[in-house]
């Protein structure tokens, strides 16, 4: 069994290298080879220098700047685990919670497992609205796609090899519209003969969320544009 955990950074040179050794040494919950691959966004900050002397990490180095899903667009493509995972390069995700996400799926109940920021146990308590914008996208997201999520927006997902085949190559979304583009993927990703849905999962993780002074960068525009994204990916292009 292998494990690839995609990391998108974007000028987190003071978090990565904590959040590098916390992925190293994160359990599984079972015995796995774990592949890391850092896609470096254009960072402006030294990154680049960091990451030079790291060992065991396939980094991929971007000129420009392009955005997250344009990130883990190229880190999709370069996975080769059984399991692929998104790990966030700042502190706001614990790799402590991995055992949470990737059990269902190593019990062969899931395809794809969200950790959901608002059912865990530890949650930093900042940003009402950004709470609600989330909040409401996840419903609108649901209403198309007929899953259940509480927290589409999460930047904790996990899927089975399968299910990342069935769209890598198909991804549109540069930016933060990469996650209502991932659900309206797997919540339309039929499985074997075409007519199996993928199974989808939602687990508890704890969420440590940083402020906007702290580094934040998403911010209400997004919230705007990932409403356009669930719509146009779960009617125009899907």
């Amino acid at each position: 069994m292998k494990v690839s955990i995609i990391i998108p950074t974007y000028n987190e040179a003071k978090t990565l290298p904590q959040i590098l050794e916390a992925v190293r040494t994160a359990s599984f919950g079972f015995f796995a080879e774990r592949e890391i691959i850092v896609v470096d966004d254009g960072s402006l900050d030294n990154t680049k220098e960091l990451l030079a002397d790291e060992k065991n990490v396939i980094v991929i180095h971007v000129p420009t700047n392009q955005g997250k899903g344009a990130a883990l667009k190229k880190g999709f493509a370069r996975a080769t685990g059984d399991i692929v995972m998104i790990q966030d390069a700042d502190l706001e995700y614990d790799p402590a919670d991995y055992p949470r996400l990737l059990d269902p799926i190593i019990k062969g109940r899931a395809d794809v497992v969200y950790g959901s920021r608002f059912r865990g146990t530890y949650r930093r308590s900042i940003y009402f609205w950004n709470a609600v914008g989330n909040k409401f996208v996840t419903t609108l997201s649901n209403l198309f796609t007929g899953l259940n999520l509480t927290d589409m927006e999460t930047g904790y997902k996990a899927f089975r090899r399968e299910i990342v085949d069935s769209f890598k190559n198909r991804l549109r979304s540069k930016r933060f519209g990469i996650e209502p583009e991932l659900t309206a993927r797997v919540a339309h990703a039929r499985l074997g003969s075409g007519h199996v849905k993928a199974r989808v999962f939602e687990v508890p993780i704890n969420y440590y969320g940083r402020t906007y002074e702290e580094g934040k960068k998403i911010g209400w525009w997004d919230g705007i544009k990932a409403v356009c994204a669930v719509i146009y990916f779960n009617v125009i292009d899907r």
